[in-house]
């Protein structure tokens, strides 16, 4: 299995990883996808998303696989006004990663992240060491503490829908 930048730099710090590799479908890089591929929890896959803030430029956040991220609260969480999702095709010149396989970790730039709260309910969650197929699993406060990352509530509530009432 191939090490990612992102799995030495957790090896460099000696913070326990598990790297899981899976088999890729271009059409779905879908957290769900990931999570039964892998064999693991869909609760604890995290996604990385490349943001732009009106006042800090490009910045990093990681929330649960099947959430969305709340623009109003990250932009009050990091300081801007407003913020939005970077262009897909600007995404790989910022961060050296391309769509399904970035990482929090290892990026091109040190760019400041922010993540959704939840993730401290876990002993263990995941995110992409870097590159499509392969997953890092570790504890939540590790992956807080190597990116020195902001934790806050930066999701919106999804709707559920219930049906016979």
């Amino acid at each position: 299995m191939k090490k990612t930048n992102a799995a030495r730099i957790l090896d460099q710090y000696k913070i326990a990883y598990q790297l899981l590799e899976y088999p890729v479908d271009e059409a779905d890089l879908s957290a769900a996808t990931a999570a039964a591929k892998a064999g693991i929890p869909v609760e604890t896959v995290y996604k990385t998303l490349v943001l732009h803030g009106d006042k800090t430029g490009n910045l990093i956040a990681v929330i649960p696989g099947s959430a969305d991220v709340d623009l109003k609260a990250l932009a009050t969480l990091s300081g801007n006004k407003k913020c939005q999702m970077l262009p897909l095709k600007e995404v790989h010149d910022a961060t050296g990663y391309i769509r399904g396989g970035v990482s929090p970790l290892g990026l091109k730039k040190d760019y400041p992240v922010f993540i959704h709260n939840e993730i401290t309910n876990y002993k263990k969650i995941s995110v992409s060491a870097g590159m499509r197929g392969l997953q890092l699993q570790m504890a939540p406060e590790d992956l807080i503490a190597i990116t020195r990352a902001k934790v806050g509530n930066i999701t919106k509530k999804r709707l559920k829908f219930f049906s016979g009432l």
